[in-house]
């Protein structure tokens, strides 16, 4: 190889005049004279190129050590896979699931809108999820129960979370800037009764008690889809948004969620889905999602706004 690199051929004929600016130097005088140093060059170029891609050959892969205990089954604090996050330098993020899956878990495309979004406001962000059963099984191509079968809303969070999820009774307003609970009606089942119970619902406990926490720090929260029935239960005479008072001839299906909040002491505000409601008084921001039936990036715009929104009452 290194031979070949020097040979006539290869900087006479291989190599254009127009990049190595020399070949002019070989057609007048002393070829062979002329040719000979700049052989010696091209010879100790090649020679340090094919040391060097023997060095990196020799190197052996070294996996990081979180690596090796996953491989060897070793339980890892999935937490502390956030610390590039941290390098950010902006709001703390919590972000609260409640599964994997819309009909009985997270909203799969809202929580990730709200990643991309949070991650591009220069947020860090850790998630949590409480570790209980499911309310049930839903089989998502069928859209009917699953019998026989039961899921944690832990394990199914972790999904979504690509393992790096934390159970929900360890997040406290004092280690976070702010929280955000995308919707699915694993908000609706998981984390309330509100799909059975309506405004008579129940509020799971540790839901409860993180909304109450941040409301009583003055931290803001945001909330997107059926989760600001949450809020509405929870923190008496707040104002959010689940989208327009109609059906409008299906465009907005659950529209009677607005009712059942008034009826559970929220206000409600008409919304467009690519906007948001800012409650300044108690912090809370909230947004339709996929309360529409419409286009997916309509979704995606909405959701933006609402993190940006509470990304700017953390004052960060």
């Amino acid at each position: 190889m290194i031979d070949d690199l020097a040979s006539p051929g290869v900087v006479e004929k291989g190599i254009p005049a127009s990049r190595w600016r020399c070949r002019g130097a070989f057609k007048d005088s002393g070829q062979t004279a002329q040719a000979r140093p700049f052989r010696s060059s091209v010879l100790l170029l090649a020679a340090v190129m094919l040391a060097a891609r023997l060095a990196i050959c020799r190197q052996p892969f070294l996996p990081s050590p979180r690596v090796l205990l996953l491989l060897r089954g070793v339980p890892v604090d999935h937490a502390s896979f956030h610390s590039s996050a941290q390098q950010l330098g902006g709001a703390k993020v919590a972000v609260v699931l409640s599964g994997c899956g819309v009909y009985d878990g997270t909203e799969i495309h809202e929580a990730s809108a709200i990643l991309v979004h949070l991650s591009r406001g220069g947020a860090s962000v850790q998630m949590f999820a409480p570790n209980i059963s499911q309310m049930h099984v839903i089989d998502h191509c069928k859209g009917q129960p699953a019998t026989d079968e039961t899921r944690n809303v832990l394990s199914e969070s972790a999904r979504i979370a690509r393992g790096k999820i934390t159970e929900l009774n360890k997040l406290t307003a004092k280690d976070h800037d702010a929280v955000i609970f995308p919707g699915g009606f694993g908000a609706a089942k998981n984390l309330s009764t509100f799909a059975v119970d309506g405004k008579d619902c129940k509020v799971n406990g540790e839901v409860e008690r993180v909304l109450k926490d941040f409301h009583k720090a003055g931290k803001p929260i945001g909330l997107c889809c059926i989760s600001p029935v949450l809020a509405a239960k929870v923190i008496p005479g707040t104002e959010v948004t689940v989208g327009h008072e109609e059906e409008e001839g299906g465009k907005w299906p659950y529209a009677g969620t607005a009712g059942a909040i008034k009826a559970m002491g929220g206000k409600h505000h008409v919304k467009e889905v690519t906007d948001a409601h800012v409650d300044a008084n108690n912090k809370v921001v909230t947004t339709p999602a996929y309360m529409c039936e419409t286009e997916m990036h309509h979704i995606f715009d909405g959701i933006g706004t609402m993190v940006k929104h509470v990304l700017k009452l953390t004052g960060k």
